[in-house]
């Protein structure tokens, strides 16, 4: 199978999860496989939310959408293109996926099969609908996939090389397990905004989709604000609010109550609003349904200090003030050559031998 296949059925996959959306499924006749995919993947998509009461059906479809938008022939081409995929060196890559937001083993799953090599996927249990259907469509759609996809639920065996993604305490399990193998192995790390006061209000509303999008679960929704001090948190809450809905969602409304008492009985200073709270906190991962911030003297030492946790960042929203940073409203819109911990995955699926 050549590349071209390869993107080829990646396209196709992107215009069958087109059908998708948070507007309503529409079943259109030019989709391949169509009558045998269309009514399984629905329910699929069901299953998904009953499983997990974290995934909901905007939050499924809105990573769906994601999907859709970026498997076209231009992004692919694009991603891909300062790689050499000449040499056919058939090795199988074993995935340990994290399940905290919708698909979000897809990208390393992604690399591996557009880098033609073989994959084998240890799924969470929190997320383990979408992606076997999604593969059989693959196999459907370019039967040359067939034998290149394989899941297990038990120990991993018979493979090459390893991607896994889990929190710090499962990294070193991993470090240790895969020490033989070539491996990319992914610990916690969050995401944050700098705010300077001057935002526009259409960027923090912007800010909200980043904070409150997937619940917060994602490692690119931001968990801590960097702020001056004297920082006006009233503009703040005043473009949170049209996401006050969130409450009404039972895990996370059970998450607000909870740490909220917390906070009350230890007697710590918060600020909340009915469905958010915000604490002066020097970590960089919050709870659920609260936002951490910490002061910043000058921008000199606000870099410096993001220098020395960069370690633990995933993405930095701001305006104007780092290189490589993330628009407001961005960060759970990546494109295929955004990386996550920075990592090529494409360029270590390529050189395992």
């Amino acid at each position: 199978m050549d590349l071209q296949q390869r993107i080829n059925a990646f396209v196709k996959l992107g215009k069958f999860l087109s059908q998708f959306s948070s507007e309503g499924f529409e079943k259109k006749d030019h989709i391949e496989h169509n009558d045998l995919f269309f009514d399984g993947f629905k329910h699929q998509v069901k299953l998904a939310q009953e499983h997990n009461g974290w995934f909901s059906k905007e939050n499924v479809l809105f990573s769906l959408n994601g999907w859709s938008n970026q498997l076209t022939d231009k992004n692919i081409n694009k991603w891909i293109e300062k790689h050499n995929f000449d040499t056919e060196n058939l090795k199988t890559i074993a995935i340990i996926m994290a399940g905290n937001i919708p698909l979000v083993g897809f990208h390393d799953f992604l690399s591996v099969l557009i880098s033609g090599q073989k994959v084998l996927i240890k799924q969470s249990s929190n997320d383990k609908q979408l992606l076997p259907f999604l593969a059989k469509y693959l196999e459907y759609i370019e039967p040359k996939f067939k034998g290149r996809i394989s899941f297990t639920e038990g120990r991993i065996e018979n493979y090459d090389a390893v991607i896994a993604t889990g929190s710090n305490n499962t990294a070193r399990y991993f470090e240790y397990y895969f020490k033989d193998k070539p491996s990319v192995i992914r610990k916690n790390r969050n995401s944050l905004a700098i705010l300077t006061g001057k935002e526009s209000d259409d960027e923090l509303i912007a800010l909200s989709e980043d904070i409150f999008r997937y619940y917060g679960l994602g490692c690119r929704n931001v968990s801590k604000l960097f702020v001056p001090k004297d920082y006006d948190f009233q503009k703040f809450f005043k473009a949170m609010y049209h996401w006050n809905p969130i409450i009404h969602e039972n895990k996370y409304a059970n998450n607000y109550d909870y740490n909220k008492a917390v906070y009350l009985m230890s007697q710590f200073e918060m600020l909340e609003n009915g469905f958010l709270m915000i604490k002066e906190d020097e970590s960089l991962s919050s709870p659920i349904a609260t936002m951490f911030y910490e002061y910043y003297e000058t921008e000199e030492t606000l870099k410096a200090t993001l220098k020395d946790k960069s370690d633990a960042i995933q993405c930095v929203v701001s305006s104007g003030f780092l290189d490589n940073e993330i628009k407001f409203g961005q960060t759970q819109l990546p494109n295929l050559w955004d990386y996550a911990d920075n990592v090529d995955t494409i360029a270590f699926s390529l050189t395992i031998c």
